[in-house]
């Protein structure tokens, strides 16, 4: 992975515009892989789904937590990535606080998939989601690559270790 471009996607998000009133004041926006990573060097992790356990109680609140100590090191933006719609992250955004992270959806999968980490999950009743990792990106291309160990569809556990934010500091120190 290491050396390799980033595949070239559009996202479909969701972005508030307090122009257009009302209780919910929010448009779609597409948004493509250059709009996240082009002209930037970037964190990017990904995680099987918002408002699971880990992701939510270690991942992602401690990339917020350690967003300061990452700029300190050269990055300009972190971003998460998941297997989820963009209601689904920006409502996860919301319920954990999160300032200083971006959070990308992949609703259909297609980035995971072109990345090669998509996997099944229907064990669990996720259907397809991401296996769990992190890479350095500069100007989108990945600079480094941290890919927790294991993959498999329908994998019993969920390790979390290699893309956990300390590790990724350590990398980049």
């Amino acid at each position: 992975m290491i050396n390799t471009h980033l595949p070239k996607v559009t996202f479909k998000t969701r972005v508030r515009d307090e122009s257009l009133g009302g209780d919910n004041p929010f448009r779609w926006q597409d948004m493509t892989t250059d709009d996240y990573f082009a002209g930037k060097r970037v964190v990017l992790f990904s995680l099987p789904g918002a408002f699971t356990p880990t992701c939510s109680t270690f991942q992602l609140p401690d990339f917020e937590k350690l967003f300061p100590d990452f700029q300190a090191a050269g990055v300009d933006a972190i971003y998460c990535i998941s297997v989820n719609d963009a209601f689904v992250m920006n409502a996860w955004g919301k319920a954990q606080g999160i300032d200083n992270i971006g959070l990308i959806p992949d609703g259909s999968g297609t980035f995971t998939r072109q990345m090669g980490m998509l996997v099944d999950k229907d064990n669990l009743g996720f259907g397809m989601r991401s296996w769990r990792y992190a890479a350095v990106v500069n100007d989108g291309k990945i600079e480094s690559w941290h890919q927790e160990p294991g993959f498999e569809d329908n994998c019993e556990s969920d390790p979390y270790g290699e893309s956990a934010p300390q590790n990724i500091l350590k990398a980049i120190a």
